[in-house]
């Protein structure tokens, strides 16, 4: 009874042990993937922005290039369907007219080509009393100090005498009616009383107070990652995902290696050992027989 017992707890370990390393193959081809697609993204707005900013321009006059760009480019594709377009895709996001018109990927295209151009940029969501999304604009680091950029109205945040404003001057009722004058009809509900770089509200977990939650474990902890380049460029966020899933595989395939060797007393196939034995043979020097 007790050997049907052992063969029985050896077939179930070799099922889950071979569906582990199929699924590490899969992974690990995926990261491979996923690590070209994003080199290729990363090079398209490489050369992109190489275009659009000058290339001994300061911090802040490559904003106002991008800009600039945004608001007088050359003519953009228009989407028959735009619904139908990849909203985290910069190459598209980049490139079609209605994107650039919608807040949250004008303010993706616009940190796509911050980011290329080395400038420090973050998203920022002004979020309504309930906690829902109004407005997407994005945050730019010049001189220390985390300033508003709007890439919808193609504007930086300034009051009257020009000075670049961040989130907590623009609570300010007067400097932010300054800052908003100088955009004709612009909402002035977009306000910033209350704002967050990632709305865990749309997860299925509110109802756990996730953020408050985080707060308390972990003060800032939302603007120490950069969450707009993980949440909104899709091959950034597929390369994420494979790395974090082949980790937790290979974590997976050494606890299990560990029980084989340990616990159930499995005879396995050791691929280090066969590498170590099969490099020391293919350099070692030559044994002759005397």
């Amino acid at each position: 009874m007790g050997q049907v017992l052992a063969d029985g707890k050896h077939i179930v370990f070799k099922f889950v042990w071979r569906t582990t390393n199929a699924l590490l193959v899969l992974c690990l081809a995926g990261m491979v993937y996923s690590a070209g697609w994003e080199y290729s993204v990363r090079q398209y707005l490489q050369g992109f922005s190489d275009a659009v900013v000058p290339a001994y321009a300061t911090p802040e006059q490559k904003v106002e290039a991008i800009l600039s760009w945004m608001r007088s480019g050359p003519p953009r594709a228009v989407a028959i369907n735009p619904d139908a377009l990849s909203q985290r895709d910069p190459e598209t996001t980049l490139n079609y007219k209605q994107l650039l018109s919608v807040c949250g990927t004008a303010t993706n295209a616009f940190l796509n080509l911050a980011r290329s151009s080395g400038l420090s940029v973050r998203r920022l969501l002004l979020l309504t009393p309930e906690r829902t999304t109004k407005h997407v604009v994005a945050e730019v680091l010049l001189n220390e100090n985390w300033v508003i950029v709007d890439p919808t109205y193609r504007i930086m945040m300034r009051d009257k005498q020009g000075r670049m404003l961040n989130r907590h001057d623009l609570q300010n009722p007067v400097l932010f009616e300054e800052a908003i004058s100088a955009v004709s009809n612009y909402p002035a509900v977009y306000d910033y009383a209350t704002f967050a770089h990632v709305r865990i509200a749309r997860l299925p977990l509110q109802g756990l107070h996730v953020r408050a939650l985080l707060d308390k474990i972990y003060a800032g902890w939302d603007e120490v990652i950069d969450w707009s380049l993980l949440l909104e460029r899709e091959s950034f966020f597929v390369l994420c995902v494979f790395i974090a899933g082949s980790s937790f595989l290979l974590f997976l395939r050494e606890l299990m290696a560990w029980f084989a060797d340990r616990r159930l007393k499995i005879p396995r196939f050791h691929l280090r050992a066969h590498f170590a034995r099969a490099g020391a043979a293919f350099f070692g020097a030559p044994e002759i027989k005397q």
